[in-house]
């Protein structure tokens, strides 16, 4: 089974608009042509599709993602508007793949840049964790860790404290998929009955400078997606760059 991460396209209505140092919808195609030589079984799109959050952003992604041959799911980053996005395709909270499952968290916080869980979706959490335990991914926007940037980790997950004491006790989260931070990233955490891996992924559009204490462009590094592939209980994943 094989996952692809996008993530952090921000798109606008206007095809040609540029970012501040790219062309959003232009490299986000050059990214899914690579990924579709990956030849994915599903592609999971982790947030902020959307930059000016226009109908039109939103148009121009779902007939980019409906090239792939597999299916394909999104879900909301603190940029986006999950209406507008639930009219063109619907929003799924879970993903079976198979032996695994793939867990969809919504960290979005309407009208602000920082992620929130809640307690109502950590308990349900919870629950489903009950009554499944199959080898599970996690995915969500916001990291649920420090990532080394002081800005960044100020508009990270806010209540991440709260999710970690929850996965203490479930054993089968292997690890966690996450956007927001315009990079590649990876660690893990110990819990009293394993260790979690933990992923962050290129965006499509610019790249945000790792370990910067404050906001600043990565103009070195180039856009890319994330490779996640599944077999047995065992999970190996790495980075793909795209030249433009």
């Amino acid at each position: 089974m094989r996952l692809v991460q996008i993530t952090d396209c921000h798109l606008h209505a206007n095809p040609d608009a540029q970012s501040r140092k790219g062309f959003p919808l232009r490299q986000l195609r050059a990214v899914l042509e690579r990924a579709r030589a990956l030849r994915p079984d599903v592609v999971l799109v982790t947030g902020d599709v959307s930059q000016d959050e226009t109908p039109a952003s939103y148009r121009h992604a779902f007939e980019a993602f409906s090239g792939f041959d597999c299916p394909w799911f999104w879900f909301p980053g603190n940029h986006d508007r999950s209406q507008l996005m639930a009219e063109l395709r619907e929003i799924h909270n879970e993903v079976d793949l198979d032996h695994w499952r793939l867990l969809v968290l919504d960290t979005q916080v309407p009208g602000q840049v920082h992620g929130e869980l809640g307690q109502a979706q950590i308990q349900e959490l919870a629950w489903r964790l009950e009554e499944d335990d199959r080898p599970t991914l996690l995915a969500m926007h916001h990291p649920p860790i420090e990532v080394g940037s002081e800005w960044m980790d100020a508009i990270g997950l806010v209540d991440r404290e709260a999710l970690w004491q929850t996965l203490a006790a479930y054993g089968q989260v292997r690890g966690i998929l996450f956007g927001h931070t315009h990079q590649a990233f990876a660690t893990r955490h110990a819990s009293p009955i394993g260790e979690i891996a933990i992923y962050g992924c290129p965006s499509t559009s610019d790249q945000f400078l790792g370990g910067s204490p404050d906001f600043a462009i990565d103009e070195a590094s180039r856009p890319g997606l994330r490779v996640v592939d599944l077999e047995g209980d065992r999970l190996a994943t790495w980075v793909e760059r795209v030249d433009l």
